[in-house]
């Protein structure tokens, strides 16, 4: 983020987001990778909001894919021991390089107690270490647990769905594609009801364009960001022709069949564009989805705190959840 960047979009920023951009971690990868990512997760946390603490955490490792190491999951559920709950699988962000399923703990906790459903987070393997498709065949083995093992979690194989921030999100629309291309080979399998995606990464050409957007990808998550972390999850330069489309969700050309969706995304986010076409040409294709996008936001606005724009995305995704899953909020 240079100096000049910072003078010809800070303005846009809104005010009640502008403070909080200094705040995020070092992610300037060419100072090596893991020294970002003890950083990412050394930093400090917000404290955990009153009540919280009543949602049961389960750290547990399942099967992993044929000849991959296990999965760990973090499993949130709410009190009691309630049949037939929704479910989430939950795939956490961090440019495909970064993260753990720990640092979802307060949202998951806040899903599971406000919607009664059971959160299952994926603890899936990074990239560069692992390249395309480890992590996404960990999220699907993720996902073939929870609905081979419904009965054990207590809840509705129907009533699955997929949710990811940002890598996350991206990962969770491609579990979407690789279920649906499955289960059209196998005839059966896991069902997912509903794609929950906070500022996806969708697309490996975004970054490597020769006319960006004007507005998008000063702040945060930048285009030199967002090609390393394609091109470690790929194990290939982006933005190329060679590129297979099944590796890339905004490559794919077949959306039909796919479950619902809800996509929030900033308006000075890198991924402003991909995200708004992505819900396009899921219209497009027949299925039903959801946009949002927020004015003055930028990539991972939500460490911002209690602003507004924060509250406003939370009701919306808990509300859209809701719907997916035929949950009346009035009578919880």
């Amino acid at each position: 983020m240079t100096s000049q960047a910072q003078q010809s979009t800070i303005h846009l920023v809104a005010p009640e987001l502008a403070g909080a951009i200094e705040t995020f971690p070092n992610m300037d990868f060419e100072n090596g990778l893991e020294e970002i990512r003890a950083g990412f997760m050394d930093r400090e946390l917000p404290p955990m909001p009153e009540g919280l603490d009543k949602a049961i955490v389960e750290d547990r490792t399942i099967p992993g894919p044929a000849g991959a190491p296990d999965v760990r999951v973090l499993i949130y559920s709410p009190p009691g021991d309630a049949k037939g709950r929704p479910a989430i699988c939950h795939i956490h962000g961090g440019g495909y390089v970064i993260g753990k399923a720990d640092i979802g703990d307060i949202p998951n906790r806040m899903m599971a107690l406000t919607l009664g459903c059971v959160v299952v987070s994926v603890d899936y393997r990074k990239a560069p270490e692992t390249v395309w498709p480890g992590a996404l065949e960990d999220c699907y083995a993720a996902l073939t647990w929870m609905t081979e093992n419904a009965d054990m979690l207590g809840i509705d194989p129907d009533r699955i769905a997929v949710a990811g921030e940002s890598a996350g999100g991206g990962h969770a629309a491609a579990l979407a594609i690789y279920t649906r291309n499955m289960n059209r080979k196998t005839g059966g399998g896991p069902k997912i009801c509903f794609q929950l995606l906070d500022s996806p990464m969708l697309d490996d050409r975004t970054g490597t364009s020769s006319d960006p957007h004007p507005h998008t990808g000063e702040f945060v998550w930048t285009p030199a960001r967002n090609r390393f972390g394609w091109k470690a999850m790929m194990g290939r330069e982006p933005g190329g022709e060679d590129v297979p489309n099944e590796m890339v969700p905004a490559r794919v050309e077949d959306y039909t069949d796919l479950p619902p969706a809800f996509v929030h995304v900033g308006a000075l986010d890198l991924f402003l564009e991909e995200d708004m076409e992505y819900v396009r040409r899921l219209t497009r294709a027949g299925v039903p989805a959801e946009l949002h996008v927020i004015p003055g936001a930028y990539h991972g606005f939500n460490i911002a705190g209690p602003t507004p724009q924060v509250m406003q995305v939370g009701g919306l995704r808990i509300a859209a959840l809701a719907r997916a899953f035929g949950i009346d909020l009035a009578k919880r």
